[in-house]
């Protein structure tokens, strides 16, 4: 089990507390600071069942300065909101956990988590 997380995130904090609570075993990546690929970031998506406009935050700023919210939300799109969250990282929603029976969630509650620990 793998968690994205960004330490300065109380979710992801919380994420971290709850895993330790129950004795997992997992990998912490600071996605941040080791920026996941276009590739991993699809196979994140698929893992997930979600679009990249799903777990892109559109409050942050750098989402204003790209314009995002008036992007198009289709197939066609896909692929330029896949490179501006491998681009901009910081648009990605956290934590993720990536399960070890091939399937993630964004584990921003502890029912989340716990959902992740079962898999």
């Amino acid at each position: 089990m793998e968690i994205w997380i960004n330490p300065a995130c109380s979710k992801c904090r919380s994420a971290l507390t709850l895993l330790d609570a129950e004795g997992a075993d997992y990998t912490v990546r600071r996605y941040l600071e080791e920026v996941p690929s276009e590739d991993e970031i699809r196979d994140v998506l698929d893992r997930l069942g979600l679009e990249p406009w799903d777990i892109t935050r559109t409050q942050e700023a750098v989402a204003g300065e790209l314009g995002l919210r008036a992007w198009a939300r289709d197939a066609a799109s896909r692929e330029r909101w896949i490179a501006a969250l491998a681009g901009h990282p910081r648009l990605i929603q956290r934590p993720i956990i990536t399960a070890d029976d091939g399937t993630a969630v964004v584990a921003r509650t502890d029912e989340a988590v716990r959902d992740a620990l079962s898999r």
